[in-house]
């Protein structure tokens, strides 16, 4: 059985990630290297060990030189194994890759490139036709308590994805990477602990909910608010003329400095822009209604509309339209707190 970090006294895990946190740096890319590669036998490899101490033993005290030449053989095997073994992680590198959004409740997969980078390995394992394919074999990678993800081999840059299930909100930080191999023959366990500096704010999770709006103008339907429409009281921009459009908005100083017929475009809001407001929405609990509000944004940046959000009297983001406003929005819902989730943050942190 594995031994998992909880069953380590506090002080100890304490000590221990201290020090890996010096031994291996957190960095968005990471090569592996003698520095962090750890090397150990498998349940396999002590089984290994012990027969080759009986046939030992059974040798010399029968004098019995074919099995203790055998026990020799066996141990010459595991002792390659531990070669081949670091040789199949060595020079591995693990780039982080930039995420999709990811939202709440579902599991989360990380981009992370891998690759190989020359430790000075590359003649002892490149083909007579110079391939470098195959360097790295039977990688497996994992999270801490998650499920892993295998990679049969490494071609060149070759990119994975790396399971979190059940994805709270807020900013998440996964910790380190686990990757193992039990390449070639499963009597080592060739392991190492990279930190590729994984950052990621986990969206809440869309739940269908009424757009109320808060905006004066009751005339106005809900459809239309946000949105720009063709007018007259303010310059949009310059394009080319239509047969069949007024002259009135004929650009006729571009037409006498000869750049031709160009009409003049101009925008006005159409309603009045909207504000969502988070004490507006109802459920049962502070996430439910974030959820809610996170689908009204959403559905508001699908109709093109402008929109701002209120959270709070300290949390006010301005009116805008477009992905990057959906983003802002979503990012501020994400990392959003109440005063009684603040203070319970505070006293785990203390």
């Amino acid at each position: 059985m594995r031994l998992t970090l909880k069953a380590i006294p506090k002080k100890l895990r304490l000590r221990w990630q201290k020090w890996l946190a010096k031994r291996i740096p957190a960095s968005r890319q990471f090569t592996l290297s003698h520095k962090s590669i750890f090397i150990l036998p498998s349940a396999f490899g002590l089984a290994w060990i012990g027969l080759i101490l009986l046939l030992y033993l059974f040798g010399t005290n029968y004098q019995n030189n074919l099995i203790i030449g055998l026990s020799l053989l066996l141990a010459s095997l595991f002792q390659t194994c531990i070669i081949y073994s670091y040789k199949n992680l060595a020079g591995l590198r693990l780039s982080a890759i930039k995420n999709p959004q990811i939202y709440a409740g579902g599991t989360a997969s990380f981009a992370v490139e891998l690759s190989h980078h020359d430790l000075g390995l590359a003649a002892s394992q490149s083909n007579p036709h110079g391939s470098r394919d195959n360097r790295h074999q039977q990688i497996c990678l994992r999270f801490a308590n998650q499920h892993h993800v295998r990679v049969k081999h490494v071609i060149n840059e070759q990119l994975t994805y790396v399971p979190l299930d059940n994805c709270q909100r807020g900013r998440l930080n996964p910790g380190r990477i686990t990757v193992e191999s039990y390449f070639p023959l499963g009597l080592c366990r060739t392991w190492s602990y990279v930190d590729l500096d994984l950052q990621q704010i986990i969206f809440a999770k869309p739940k269908p909910y009424e757009i109320i709006l808060s905006a004066a103008d009751k005339e106005a339907q809900e459809d239309e608010h946000g949105l720009q429409r063709a007018g007259v009281s303010e310059f949009n921009e310059l394009r080319a003329y239509v047969p069949g459009e007024s002259l009135k908005q004929v650009a006729w100083k571009q037409w006498a400095q000869g750049k031709g017929l160009l009409t003049k475009t101009f925008s006005q809001p159409q309603g009045k822009p909207l504000w969502l407001l988070l004490a507006n929405i109802t459920g049962h609990d502070i996430e439910e209604r974030l959820s809610k509000l996170a689908w009204q944004v959403d559905e508001l940046s699908r109709r093109q509309q402008v929109f701002g959000v209120v959270l709070d009297n300290a949390h006010t983001i301005e009116q805008n339209i477009g992905d990057s406003h959906r983003i802002t929005c979503q990012q501020a819902i994400a990392l959003f707190q109440t005063k009684s989730g603040r203070d319970e943050e505070a006293s785990h942190a203390g």
